[in-house]
């Protein structure tokens, strides 16, 4: 058989493995109870279903009907945006709220086709504005806002 849309082929494949994960993790981890009582692995289930069935068709179209190749992936994105993520879990905590935005913005903006301190810089100014608004000020969550060894 030939593929004949690439796009449908992966994103079938992609649907299918996170409605099989979501499934199997429900089933694992929570009771699944019944239709008139429900247990917390009923609803994820039926979702991972749902999704590995859409997914399913997707793929199986992909074989049918004629659609456009698939582009070159660009890694540099995926790759920045993940490290940035992880940097600022790690970094949450011993640096504060401050700090670890700011890692989290300009890691992040590296990961663009193009880079201009000023926006990146105006971006992270908004962005931390408003996290200690919201949720430092506003939910009053014990978020660090800078380092501990700064004494605030």
């Amino acid at each position: 058989m030939r593929i004949k849309s690439p796009k449908d082929f992966w994103a079938g494949l992609m649907f299918i493995g996170f409605g099989a994960f979501a499934m199997a993790w429900a089933y694992a981890n929570y009771q699944m109870g019944t239709a008139v009582r429900m247990g917390p692995a009923y609803f994820p289930i039926l979702l991972g279903g749902l999704l590995a069935l859409l997914g399913a068709l997707v793929f199986i179209g992909s074989f049918a009907v004629e659609g456009p190749p698939l582009p070159h992936m660009n890694m540099r994105p995926l790759v920045l945006i993940s490290v940035a993520c992880v940097v600022y879990g790690y970094v949450m905590k011993p640096l504060g709220l401050v700090i670890a935005t700011a890692c989290l913005v300009y890691i992040s903006a590296f990961g663009g086709h193009e880079f201009k301190w000023k926006e990146v810089t105006i971006l992270y100014v908004i962005l931390i504005i408003f996290s200690v608004l919201v949720f430092v000020k506003g939910l009053t969550l014990p978020f660090p806002l800078w380092p501990a060894f700064l004494g605030y």
